[in-house]
């Protein structure tokens, strides 16, 4: 049974409280449709760089000739990598509660479409169809729902595309916002067209926030039905990685110290060389593996490591005997967390930052640092540190301190990854609790006689 929202984070809309999209609808809806030509000649430039597919960019214009499957259909938007992997359990927990259901889940970048590809449980393959979503053009959005004519909708995070959910609720398709975020930059932005936000938000059904204040900030900007049930990103399950790849490496690196700095951005290099720098004379045959967010740094990388024994994995460089292994490589994340059991997690320790998720390191059971810029997972952040999970670190010489820290006491470590472990946990159930709000839109089953 679902548990009722905190106090003071959920409104029930009054009758008639919601209010009419009228002229605001008209207004962005005139303004879209005479951006469409710019908007043709935007996806051809995303084609020529790699950013959209050729053979399936009909489909980011309505367009698409998959017939439609039979029965209940579910259409869940995911903008890209980060909201994709948070509602992957959800997929899974709607699959077992309604087996007959079809989803069809559209996104707006290749590389979230080739995540799904590689994580989608198995035996999902043709209950949950992949498409891209389309601009938010009118007659582009009438096009996809004419189509795939959704009995009900979730739209993740912060999509908020005017045009599709106008058009859902002129065809009394019901949608629920799940995940919400809102930030206070977001905010302060939607507070300017007051009018507007209302109409946007009055589209949701309902509202799942992922935290209390984004619960508040998405009420003060007209949404009703707001609840706070957790973050999905709890409940993600653990980045994947190749069974005979990590036992071969974890036979190579065994008694080594190994530490990793993961998903780092242009700037944070430069202290985690200073760290290996530091540690290496008091930790024989120390190991920092790097994972730059952006893998096509790996030479920019190369160019600054100075004194520093370096190697990079894209090249078939097996780490060195002393120095730092460059794992500028894709989809192995999973890999590198369980072989170091301590991480450094990066756009935090420079401006601009605003963290990466720090909720996989803790999963698989590191120790996990962040730097003081953290604002995009401020509440994992804290909820980890609150545990003993995590540590925050605020230059590069803090940063040392912690890595020696963690490796001259294994005891310490290992009780930071349980912690953090333990604190994941606690949202277990809520992608099955999310499954059931959604199945909830759904209309019920027709009598037998009009089926």
């Amino acid at each position: 049974m679902t548990p009722g929202p905190p106090a003071g984070t959920t409104r029930e809309a009054a009758p008639g409280a919601v209010p009419r999209a009228g002229a605001w609808a008209a207004l962005w809806a005139a303004a879209a449709t005479t951006a469409a030509p710019a908007l043709r000649l935007l996806l051809r430039r995303r084609l020529r760089r790699g950013k959209e597919i050729a053979g399936r960019l009909a489909e980011r214009r309505g367009i698409d000739a998959t017939p439609r499957p039979a029965g209940k259909l579910l259409w869940l938007h995911a903008a890209s990598v980060g909201e994709t992997v948070s509602i992957l359990p959800v997929l899974g927990a709607l699959a077992m509660q309604a087996p007959a259901l079809t989803v069809l889940l559209t996104t707006g970048t290749v590389t979230s479409a080739r995540l799904l590809a590689r994580r989608l449980e198995a035996g999902l393959e043709e209950r949950v169809l992949h498409r891209f979503v389309p601009l938010d053009v009118p007659a582009w959005v009438a096009r996809f729902l004419d189509h795939w004519r959704p009995d009900a909708a979730g739209f993740v995070e912060s999509e908020l595309w005017p045009n599709l959910l106008f058009a859902c609720r002129r065809r009394g398709i019901p949608v629920m916002l799940v995940n919400a975020r809102m930030s206070a930059r977001s905010l302060a932005g939607w507070q300017r067209v007051p009018g507007f936000s209302r109409a946007v938000l009055g589209c949701f059904a309902s509202v799942q926030a992922r935290s209390p204040t984004d619960a508040v900030r998405l009420q003060a900007l007209g949404a009703a039905r707001v609840s706070a049930p957790g973050d999905l990103k709890f409940a993600a399950p653990v980045l994947p990685a190749d069974p005979a790849e990590l036992e071969r490496l974890r036979v190579m690196l065994a008694g080594r110290p190994v530490w990793l700095a993961a998903s780092t951005h242009s700037g944070e290099e430069v202290a985690i060389f200073a760290t290996h720098r530091a540690l290496a004379p008091a930790h024989p045959g120390l190991l920092t593996i790097l994972v730059p967010r952006h893998p096509e740094r790996g030479a920019e990388i190369t160019a600054m490591e100075g004194d520093i024994p370096l190697v990079r994995r894209s090249l078939g460089a097996a780490p060195p005997g002393q120095g730092v292994w460059l794992a500028d490589t894709l989809g192995e994340l999973g890999l590198w967390y369980r072989l170091a059991g301590i991480a450094f997690v990066g756009r935090s320790l420079v401006l601009p930052g605003g963290g990466q998720n720090p909720l996989e390191a803790a999963r698989l059971g590191c120790a996990v640092a962040v730097g003081p810029h953290v604002g995009n997972f401020l509440d994992a952040v804290e909820v980890l540190e609150a545990a003993g999970a995590l540590a925050r670190v605020a230059d590069a010489r803090a940063l040392t301190a912690w890595v020696a820290a963690m490796l001259a006491d294994p005891v310490r470590r290992e009780a930071a990854g349980a912690a953090g472990i333990a604190a994941a946990a606690r949202w277990a159930d809520l992608p099955e609790r999310t499954a059931q709000a959604l199945l909830a839109l759904l209309p019920p089953p027709l009598p037998p006689g009009q089926a």
